[in-house]
């Protein structure tokens, strides 16, 4: 792995198979066990908005790790696509991928990413919702049709991933890029840093030999 600025100073692990969390994670040089959870993810409870719903989420797969690992610092998080106040999921199918993308298109929507820092043994539970606009441009109905043709869409919230093909489709970010992509890199290193689970590396070691 390629030295970045940070390094782990204990044991962390990331409870996500997303390559994308992973890849936004390791960019920083820190180690870290990738333990997936495998918890089901129920639907938002009456009356609860989508910024809990989605730090509830990543609060239950953060759970379901550090209560196996309660020596490990555990990271968690659960990404959702917000329209109108309302979560939209995976498209069902082409035409339903169809219709969210044309829903999308031309206007605003918010993706939000719940996330948690937990170590059970030092009982530290830091849980929060970031939010990112994300502003769509007018899109016409081949561009669409186009882009659902590369399968890209079918297994995103949303329809759509702006770290891929789906890049075309956007023309505006107000936020976090890296919460789009599936986690919010610096809200996330903030509260690692604040719990000493990581440290910044030495500049001194940094650089190139000479």
């Amino acid at each position: 792995m390629r030295q970045g600025p940070f390094r782990a100073i204990l044991p962390l692990v990331l409870a996500s198979a997303s390559p994308r969390r992973q890849a936004i994670l390791a960019t920083q040089g820190l180690c870290f066990e990738v333990i997936p959870s495998s918890v089901k993810e129920p639907l938002a409870a009456s009356g609860e908005s989508p910024e809990d719903y989605a730090a509830r989420m990543a609060c239950l797969k953060g759970q379901d790790i550090a209560g196996r690992h309660p020596d490990k610092i555990v990271i968690s998080a659960d990404t959702i696509v917000v329209q109108g106040g309302t979560i939209l999921g995976k498209p069902r199918n082409v035409a339903h991928a169809l219709d969210m993308l044309a829903s999308l298109s031309g206007g605003w929507h918010e993706v939000m990413t719940g996330f948690c820092v937990l170590h059970a043994h030092r009982q530290v539970s830091h849980c929060r919702t970031v939010t990112t606009r994300v502003h769509m441009a007018a899109n016409t109905p081949d561009m669409l049709a186009a882009y659902v043709a590369t399968g890209e869409p079918m297994d995103k919230a949303g329809a759509y991933g702006i770290q891929g093909i789906g890049a075309c489709l956007v023309d505006e970010v107000q936020g976090s890029y890296t919460n789009v992509v599936g986690l919010p890199l610096r809200s996330v290193l903030n509260a690692l840093l604040e719990i000493g689970a990581i440290g910044v590396v030495d500049a001194h070691a940094l650089a190139p030999a000479p």
